[in-house]
């Protein structure tokens, strides 16, 4: 059994027909048939019920591409990493979601540039669905997110729980509050959350702290990125739920103030390639883990 046949295999059962999977495939149609009719010869199960129109796979091929994919997938995480690995020129991209640079992350890279100047390092602003994607195909060998999203191809490393703040505009109501605002006040704003897209994204995780406390915001307002949400905030148009790290963004429009909710949070994820153990990403971790020690904020560390 080779690579091709599981190729073969999942694009007709992706498609569904035996003609499309040939167009995709760009082979003809009768070589595609006797490719899967070898297959399970060499398994020795019907992989494909016989006649079935459209195509209907047996509970054994519904099995065989459920494993095919993932395999076909490991496949192709091997050859980018073993491509990256292999170049003379070491380059090292990093994704990242914007309100990242607010907190660590601009030291983090900067103790690292200094230690590795060998390394080309370059930078990609992806939300973090966009950021498993480019590590699946290449583009990028590490992403800093938000969001909790599970993909067997990606190893996600909790980082930490970044709590969250509300920011208002100067003069507001809650603004004079003194200690935290409640998120049952925060509900009666209109509420400003990015990105609009791609979803879901860190607009899904503020509006599901909402649900979670059986509380819906009186208006949503989708914006495409975080400045924007600031600044509209700063004009009056309504309150945002951001990462305690945006205090660092001085505008004197706009006024931070912490949540009376110990466990309105925000995780801070490093992805990486499952099967990605290169010394590269080891020593990013070492000098997170550096930095957040000198800075006593609680962590667990993790291995590669």
């Amino acid at each position: 059994m080779e690579l091709r046949h599981l190729r073969y295999f999942v694009a007709v059962a992706d498609e569904r027909n035996f003609t499309r999977a040939a167009e995709r495939l760009n082979i003809a149609q009768p070589p595609l048939s006797r490719q899967i009719q070898q297959l399970e010869e060499e398994l020795g199960v019907v992989l494909i019920e016989k006649g079935s129109r459209p195509v209907r796979l047996t509970e054994a091929g519904k099995f065989f591409h459920a494993h095919a994919q993932e395999l076909l997938e490991q496949a192709a995480n091997l050859k980018a990493m073993t491509q990256r690995v292999g170049k003379i020129d070491r380059k090292f991209a990093i994704g990242f979601v914007a309100s990242t640079l607010y907190g660590l992350l601009p030291e983090i890279v900067r103790r690292f540039r200094a230690r590795y100047q060998t390394l080309d390092i370059s930078f990609h602003e992806l939300a973090t669905i966009e950021q498993i994607a480019a590590l699946k195909d290449g583009r990028i060998d590490v992403g800093f997110g938000r969001l909790r999203i599970e993909d067997h191809a990606i190893r996600r490393i909790l980082l930490r729980e970044e709590p969250l703040i509300v920011a208002l505009p100067v003069g507001h109501r809650l603004a004079g509050v003194d200690g935290p605002v409640r998120l049952a006040d925060v509900s009666q704003e209109a509420l400003l959350v990015y990105p609009k897209q791609p979803r879901p994204s860190y607009a899904d995780q503020v509006l599901a702290i909402f649900r979670e406390r059986m509380l819906l915001p009186q208006k949503v307002i989708e914006v495409r990125e975080l400045q924007i949400a600031i600044g509209l905030v700063g004009a009056g148009q309504g309150v945002a739920i951001v990462p305690k790290s945006l205090q660092g963004m001085i505008r004197t429009d706009v006024v931070y103030k912490a949540l009376d909710e110990p466990g309105a949070v925000s995780p801070i994820m490093f992805s990486v390639r499952q099967m990605d153990r290169s010394p590269e990403l080891t020593n990013m971790l070492e000098v997170i883990y550096e930095i957040y020690e000198e800075m006593g904020i609680a962590h667990t560390r993790h291995r590669l």
